[in-house]
């Protein structure tokens, strides 16, 4: 999985350090919807069921496959 310096540093945090990699792949490859910002970054969402089916968003770079950003989503809507 490729990833951007701002990820890694962000994962440090407890609330992003639970978030595992197989979820964030899993966001990638089957997300439940999928928006791109003004910016060209993509955001996908997830549902983890294992993290009391809480939504996991992803944000990825412009390119599709670098992830910038992952954190479960409070204010997702379905």
């Amino acid at each position: 999985m490729k990833h951007s310096r701002y990820f890694l540093a962000v994962r440090t945090r407890p609330d992003r350090a639970i978030i595992k990699d197989e979820w964030i792949q899993q966001a990638i490859e089957h997300p439940f919807r999928q928006q791109v910002q003004a910016d060209g970054r993509i955001r996908r969402w997830t549902r983890i069921e294992e993290a009391e089916k809480r939504w996991l968003r992803v944000i990825l770079l412009q390119d599709g496959e670098t992830v910038h950003n992952a954190f479960f989503d409070r204010g997702f809507k379905p």
